[in-house]
């Protein structure tokens, strides 16, 4: 009788052991996704996780909890927003977004304007577009929006004229004069500036060529000027519900912050980039 009484106590015991398990496991996964679901997750690509960190920081003392999740590509940060896998992304400019949504057919809009930067076309072998020679390889992003600005920067600088230097997506098979018959290399966006010590002439980035340690931002032989739809945007899909405006609060901390403009000035160089709120 006793044994039967004490092997009952050990399968009460283990009953309830396993039943405690259980419910801390439950727990557990309850509070996780909790904790997912309270937090604010945003894709960037490398050259921005400096910047919006810097943020992510300041939010923590508000109670706001940011995950920064990076890209290498340009890419996959718009299929997780449309996934649902992250809330937002920055990476992206309003012509890149628009080309986007053509062709995926995905449902994302602006949500806010960051900041934006000049792009120019730079050189190691040479001091003046002058000098570029006959047959002169020039390297510019194979993407339809950055070769497009890569190829309408060059008409403004008076290397190439194009069919019409407004259309947005002007392509190699849009010049209609190209007097010095320069030859043009494809590559990711982000290699160009890997490209300068090869190559005659580059498209450049400015935080891509301070990341390659390749050129100062500041000695392109020709600038863009300021142009705010070339402004990085906080990207959402169209039906994004910002709980208790966490994102809102981001974007405004953002465009408010100092330590964002001291971290832009030492990332593209001061003069370098621009507010696109503004």
């Amino acid at each position: 009788m006793t044994l039967l009484k004490s092997d009952s106590y050990k399968f009460w015991l283990i009953g309830l052991t396993t039943l405690l398990v259980i419910l801390g496991l439950a727990a557990y996964r309850f509070n996780s996704n909790t904790l997912q679901k309270d937090t604010l997750t945003i894709g960037i690509s490398p050259p921005y996780a400096d910047l919006l960190q810097s943020v992510a920081d300041d939010m923590k003392a508000q109670g706001i909890q940011v995950k920064l999740v990076e890209f290498s590509d340009w890419h996959a940060p718009n299929v997780a927003v449309q996934n649902g896998d992250i809330d937002a992304n920055f990476f992206q400019q309003s012509v890149y977004l628009k080309n986007a949504i053509r062709e995926t057919r995905f449902n994302l809009h602006a949500f806010a304007p960051g900041t934006g930067s000049h792009v120019g076309l730079y050189s190691k072998k040479y001091q003046s577009l002058e000098q570029l020679p006959v047959h002169a390889r020039v390297v510019i992003p194979n993407d339809p929006v950055n070769s497009a600005r890569a190829l309408i920067l060059l008409a403004r600088a008076g290397l190439i004229e194009v069919k019409d230097i407004q259309n947005e997506l002007t392509t190699l098979q849009d010049i209609i004069r190209n007097p010095k018959q320069l030859q043009f290399i494809e590559v990711e966006g982000p290699q160009t500036a890997h490209a300068i010590d090869e190559a005659d002439l580059i498209f450049g980035f400015p935080h891509y060529l301070k990341m390659a340690k390749a050129a100062n931002p500041k000695d392109a032989l020709f600038l863009d000027p300021i142009d705010k739809k070339y402004a990085i945007l906080f990207v959402t899909r169209t039906d994004y519900q910002d709980k208790d405006q966490k994102l809102a609060r981001f974007v405004q901390a953002f465009q408010t912050s100092e330590k964002v403009k001291t971290i832009l000035d030492q990332d593209f160089g001061q003069g370098m980039w621009f507010q696109g709120w503004k």
